[in-house]
């Protein structure tokens, strides 16, 4: 493996075993659950805004490293952002998640620490495991209720 990928797979790996943010809010000013029914990863997102800003965001759930280490870099990078710049966040990591391969690279450009999810695409049941914390926060910012599944948020 790469020296890259070697740093890729110890990042992935120190997230789930050490997950950020893993906790939660009480109060929440908005929370969404997630399920992955092909793998069984669940997550509940919680986040809470003052003033168009996210001013502090967790997870709770089980699931696998992939899924566990998405909702930790996920909630460590949203934090302080505007509902909008999540948002926006959102959709680059899909756009990452669901790129060709040959395409994930450029994808990757700028975003920092989640540009580990890069390789992701090559494996498609991950790319589920992958955007269930970040589909479960987008319903969370969009006040919906409901459970977001991965069958529903695939891209």
């Amino acid at each position: 493996m790469s020296d890259l990928g070697d740093l890729y797979q110890e990042l992935i790996l120190d997230h789930n075993k050490s997950p950020r943010n893993f906790r939660r809010l009480q109060p929440a000013d908005r929370q969404a659950e997630g399920h992955n029914p092909l793998c069984g990863d669940r997550v509940t997102v919680f986040v809470n805004l003052r003033d168009g800003t996210l001013t502090d965001a967790a997870f709770q759930g089980q699931g696998c490293a992939i899924s566990t280490a998405s909702a930790s870099l996920m909630t460590e990078s949203v934090k302080g952002k505007t509902v909008k710049e999540a948002e926006a966040l959102f959709e680059r990591v899909h756009r990452l998640l669901t790129s060709e391969p040959e395409q994930a690279a450029e994808a990757a450009e700028g975003l920092g620490k989640l540009a580990v999810f890069s390789g992701v695409s090559e494996f498609p049941m991950r790319v589920k495991c992958a955007s269930l914390p970040w589909h479960t926060l987008a319903a969370a910012l969009a006040g919906q209720q409901g459970t977001v599944k991965t069958e529903e948020a695939s891209s």
